[in-house]
Parts: structure tokens; sequence; C-alpha cells
């Protein structure tokens, strides 16, 4: 199946897409109309609401943003339909307030997924991948069971879809047993978008500051990072399945993904 027919054309996301339809390791290939990664979902329009909820059976959206930037983009028009359920889980340490850090204050930087981090010497070594899963496991968690509900299909998202949502979306495609190839494939193709992704964001006075100061091929995916990151969990844990069983994670999740995302 091409990429084209994975794509979900929404008037309100540009960065929309099924992870059905990508080849697995024993021949197969990963279901339609179970999980799907997007952008941020705060401008759906009522037509974008009812593609979603009335013709993609919508039931559930995992919204990794930080808690700023719920609290500056607001949590979108989703959270008003009653058969949708929402799971905001942030992948970022919450120290202060306001913030994802420490300081007690406000800080625009910490809000958004391609912001630089305060790199210490793990994250150095590893990747700042690395660091949603070692800030956060809690979440990483919880993210990927609410995805692999059976009660309808599931939507995962942060601002641009590339960063936080890319590592969820690589890390169920992985436990499904999507071929690496295709994972980081998957991963690259927000690339094809990023111009109308970058312009969305531009629009919002949370993200423009930040993507003003960097040049455009800084926000490009490139398969280096999903691949580092990889590589670390094999690495150090045996996989992703064996960070994840460090973490509370059973087989019964394992299956209950493979259940959603496999033929």
């Amino acid at each position: 199946m091409s990429e084209m027919t994975r794509w979900i054309d929404l008037e309100g996301a540009v960065n929309a897409r099924d992870l059905g339809g990508l080849p697995t390791r024993d021949g197969g290939r990963t279901r339609h109309g179970r999980i799907f990664r997007s952008d941020n979902l705060q401008g759906l329009t009522p037509g974008d609401v009812s593609l979603l909820v009335d013709e993609l059976n919508l039931r559930h959206v995992v919204d990794l943003r930080s808690t700023p930037e719920v609290r500056l983009e607001g949590p979108g028009p989703l959270t008003r339909v009653p058969e949708v359920s929402h799971h905001h889980l942030t992948l970022f340490a919450e120290g202060g307030r306001h913030t994802d850090v420490d300081a007690d204050v406000i800080d625009a930087d910490r809000v958004l997924p391609w912001a630089e981090r305060v790199l210490d010497e793990e994250l150095r070594v590893t990747g700042f991948y690395y660091g949603y899963l070692r800030d956060r496991p809690d979440a990483v968690v919880a993210a990927l069971r609410a995805m692999a509900l059976n009660d309808g299909a599931s939507v995962v998202h942060c601002a641009a879809g590339k960063d936080r949502t890319g590592v969820l979306s690589a890390m169920a495609l992985e436990i499904a047993g999507a071929t690496r190839a295709a994972i980081v494939e998957d991963y690259l193709v927000t690339g094809e978008r990023l111009e109308r992704v970058l312009k969305r964001l531009r629009g919002s006075a949370t993200y423009r500051d930040d993507l003003d100061a960097r040049p455009a091929d800084y926000h490009l995916p490139k398969a280096g990072n999903i691949e580092q990151f990889f590589g670390v969990l094999d690495d150090r844990f045996g996989g992703v399945l064996g960070w994840l069983g460090r973490h509370g994670w059973t087989d019964a999740d394992t299956e209950t993904m493979r259940a959603r995302l496999r033929d």
C-alpha cells in the first residue's frame, strides 16, 4: 500500500496518518483504522471531528503535549465530544507549577518538543529521545496502553507530530512486529509535510519565536535520531520490550497491542 493512502486529510491538522499498512517481520502488515498519529488537534473543524469520530470511530486521544502547551493552546475540540476519552500524558518531567522543568516560572522554550534541553552526560550519549523514557516512564507505559485500548480507534499526538509522537508510534510499531526499516520510514514521512506543519505552528505565539530562531532544516526528521533511540534500548535493555518490562509492561499488554495493530 502506498504512503499516500495512509494520510488522513483534515482541515485543522496536517500531519495525521494511519499506522496501518506497514510491513511486519513475519511478512504481514499492520492493521488500518486502529492507531493514528498526528500533529496538534487544537484546530480541528466540525467536519474533522465528524470524520474522526463518526467515520473512523475515534474513541481515544493520547495527548503528549506538556501541561504548559495545553494551558496555552487549549485542550482542543475533541474534549467536547462525549464519546472520546482523553489521556494527557506529558513526556517531560514537570517540576514546577507552570513548566516542565524545575524552574517555577513560565519558560516558553520548555513547552516545545524540539527545544534544546540542558543535556546531562547521559543524554549526550543516548540522545534526547531516550530522555522521554528516562524522565517519564510512567507516561510512556500509560500512553502505549491507552493507544492499544480496543473500544475504537486511538490517536497519539503532540505539537508537530514528529518527536514525542514519533517515539511512541515507533514503540507501538516495534511491539506489533513492524520491520525496523518500516518504522524508520514512517518516522521520516513527517518530512513530506514539514513545511505545512511549521507554517501552522508559526500561527501560534506558543511556538513562533522558537521556530523563527532556527533554520528550517533543523526540524527535519532524521533517520539517525530514531535509529539511535532503538540502538540505546537494544544495547541497554535488549530492545523496546526489555525496557517496557522493567516498567510494569506485561505479556498481556504486548498481546493487546499486537491484537490492535496486526491483521
